[in-house]
Protein backbone atom coordinates (compact mmCIF):
# COMPACT_ATOMS: atom_id res chain seq x y z
CA UNK A 1 0.00 0.00 0.00
CA UNK A 2 1.58 3.35 -0.85
CA UNK A 3 1.28 5.67 1.83
CA UNK A 4 2.82 9.04 0.05
CA UNK A 5 0.68 11.71 0.16
CA UNK A 6 0.86 14.45 -2.74
CA UNK A 7 -0.45 17.51 -1.41
CA UNK A 8 -4.06 18.95 -3.52
CA UNK A 9 -5.00 22.29 -4.47
CA UNK A 10 -7.56 22.50 -1.55
CA UNK A 11 -4.80 21.79 1.01
CA UNK A 12 -3.79 24.63 2.92
CA UNK A 13 -0.09 25.99 3.36
CA UNK A 14 2.17 25.98 6.63
CA UNK A 15 1.44 30.15 6.15
CA UNK A 16 -2.47 29.83 5.72
CA UNK A 17 -2.31 27.32 8.23
CA UNK A 18 -0.56 29.80 11.23
CA UNK A 19 -2.77 32.66 9.61
CA UNK A 20 -6.01 30.94 10.32
CA UNK A 21 -4.96 30.41 13.60
CA UNK A 22 -3.87 33.94 14.48
CA UNK A 23 -7.53 34.98 13.36
CA UNK A 24 -8.95 32.45 16.33
CA UNK A 25 -6.05 33.97 18.77
CA UNK A 26 -7.43 37.43 17.92
CA UNK A 27 -10.68 36.62 18.33
CA UNK A 28 -10.26 35.17 21.43
CA UNK A 29 -8.20 37.98 22.99
CA UNK A 30 -10.95 39.86 22.17
CA UNK A 31 -13.37 38.29 24.04
CA UNK A 32 -10.99 37.66 27.03
CA UNK A 33 -10.52 41.13 27.29
CA UNK A 34 -14.74 42.12 26.59
CA UNK A 35 -15.24 39.26 30.06
CA UNK A 36 -12.02 41.21 31.88
CA UNK A 37 -13.84 44.57 31.18
CA UNK A 38 -17.49 43.33 32.03
CA UNK A 39 -16.27 41.07 35.16
CA UNK A 40 -14.43 44.57 36.08
CA UNK A 41 -17.21 46.49 36.16
CA UNK A 42 -19.33 43.89 38.54
CA UNK A 43 -18.56 44.65 42.41
CA UNK A 44 -18.63 40.81 42.81
CA UNK A 45 -16.17 39.62 41.00
CA UNK A 46 -13.37 37.52 42.65
CA UNK A 47 -9.88 38.89 41.66
CA UNK A 48 -9.06 35.22 40.87
CA UNK A 49 -11.09 35.15 38.33
CA UNK A 50 -9.98 38.02 36.88
CA UNK A 51 -6.46 38.02 37.27
CA UNK A 52 -6.89 34.51 35.64
CA UNK A 53 -8.30 35.82 32.76
CA UNK A 54 -6.06 38.70 32.62
CA UNK A 55 -3.00 35.73 32.89
CA UNK A 56 -5.03 33.82 29.92
CA UNK A 57 -4.98 36.96 28.02
CA UNK A 58 -1.46 37.50 28.59
CA UNK A 59 -0.18 34.13 27.37
CA UNK A 60 -2.79 34.10 24.10
CA UNK A 61 -0.96 37.74 23.30
CA UNK A 62 2.49 36.19 23.90
CA UNK A 63 1.20 32.86 21.27
CA UNK A 64 -0.14 35.43 18.97
CA UNK A 65 2.98 37.09 18.65
CA UNK A 66 5.05 33.96 17.96
CA UNK A 67 2.88 33.59 15.34
CA UNK A 68 2.83 36.48 13.42
CA UNK A 69 7.10 36.36 13.89
CA UNK A 70 6.76 32.96 11.98
CA UNK A 71 4.70 34.60 9.07
CA UNK A 72 6.34 38.04 8.77
CA UNK A 73 9.26 37.47 6.49
CA UNK A 74 12.61 38.96 8.08
CA UNK A 75 13.10 42.28 6.68
CA UNK A 76 17.15 43.00 6.75
CA UNK A 77 18.15 46.86 7.43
Amino acid sequence: MNMHHEPTSHEMSHDEIIRAELAVLRVTHRELDQEITTLSEQKLTSTLTLQRLKKQKLALKDQIARLEDEVTPDIIA
